[in-house]
């Protein structure tokens, strides 16, 4: 409670300093209280409490002064941070800090937004003092969350007031085992504070039909992870993927590939299950690599999009996780051609690794 104290006082800090002129933004600060989500009954005794926390948002308005502004219901977009007490000595308490986007629906009275961002632990896993925190393995781990707020601004002069739902997940995406991960399910309300008196008009941009032929992507991805054998170790990878996509609008794009895995985590898990389970008969000289095809959509926002992929291995010499794999991200383009991204490949809710990519679109 003495946190939650300490975020209101700096965001009422912050309201007196807002400047008179017009700077088309806001910020709000939202508490939110709920429940651990059992996704794995392993960590059951890790459920003991009802975490809440705060999260403080500034917030960037738009009003169609670039035309993905309006195709997208005029966004906001910002930065917000977080504190959560997970009401257990084991998990600790954690931080973060995102970036996010604000879309909005119902005449603009339901508000959803989706963050991303990085995390820190203050109780992380350790073998001797703290062995039964199997969530995070690490320290720092990548973080998401979700919001969905009825929404209502300026009922008392700039103030206002939200309420909803949140979704709150942290994970290490296997960098370091062990990680089961957590989701926090909760209820939030909140206020918003505007910095200016009133509100601009939103500008309309003719809607106008857009496509182009067909793209094709050579992307390398690379990173560290381990498999869920604690200790066994921390090893690069090296993804190289080739697709096509036909963007059909504005916003979409359709895409159809193929990816080849060398993951060097699983040629040391191959060898450790062949040693450590003999009844298995695995032959420790089994290959590691893997080949997938794949099918995927590309949502564009401005020079970031959202990548969503679902693939299957054709080459799969070694069971790990089923043949099925997803992955999902975001992608930064810089010009027409070159781009960067960040993804998550997971098989259904099991995260094998955070992807750090370049490619470029011909």
């Amino acid at each position: 409670m003495r946190f939650i104290l300490l975020w209101a006082c700096l965001f009422f800090g912050l309201v007196s300093f807002s400047q008179e002129k017009t700077t088309n933004s806001y910020f709000d600060i939202n508490y939110f209280k709920g429940n651990i989500a059992l996704h794995n009954n392993d960590i059951l005794h890790l459920i003991q409490g009802h975490p809440e926390g705060v999260i403080l948002g500034w917030n960037k308005k738009t009003f169609g002064e670039h035309a993905w502004e309006s195709r997208f219901n005029y966004p906001d977009y910002g930065v917000s941070f977080s504190y959560q007490n997970l009401k257990n000595e084991v998990l600790g308490n954690n931080y973060a800090l995102y970036g996010h986007y604000n879309f909005y629906f119902f005449k603009r009275n339901l508000m959803f937004r989706i963050g991303q961002g990085i995390a820190f632990t203050t109780n992380p896993y350790h073998p001797e003092d703290n062995h039964k925190n199997i969530a995070f393995g690490s320290r720092y781990m990548s973080s998401t969350y979700v919001m969905i707020n009825y929404k209502k601004e300026r009922l008392i002069n700039k103030f206002g007031l939200q309420a909803g739902l949140s979704l709150i997940h942290y994970s290490n995406a296997n960098v370091k085992a062990p990680n089961t991960s957590i989701n926090s399910l909760t209820f939030n309300v909140g206020v918003n504070y505007n910095f200016d008196d009133n509100t601009q008009e939103f500008i309309t941009h003719l809607k106008e039909k857009f496509t182009e032929p067909i793209k094709y992507n050579l992307v390398f991805r690379s990173g560290v992870n381990e498999s869920d054998v604690v200790g066994s170790g921390q090893y690069a990878f090296y993804i190289f993927s080739a697709y096509a996509d036909k963007r059909f609008n504005h916003k979409s794009a359709f895409q159809l590939g193929t990816d080849v895995f060398f993951s060097n985590f699983l040629k040391e898990l191959i060898y450790y299950s062949s040693v450590a389970f003999p009844s298995r008969d695995i032959d420790p000289e089994t290959d590691y690599k893997r080949i997938g095809l794949f099918a995927g959509h590309e949502l564009f926002i401005n020079k970031l999009s959202v990548v969503t992929q679902i693939g299957y291995y054709v080459y799969y010499p070694f069971d790990f996780e089923g043949r099925t794999y997803q992955r999902i991200g975001l992608k930064r383009y810089f010009g027409d051609k070159w781009f960067v991204a960040l993804t998550l490949k997971a098989h259904a809710a099991k995260a094998e690794a955070v992807e750090i990519g370049i490619g470029v679109r011909l």
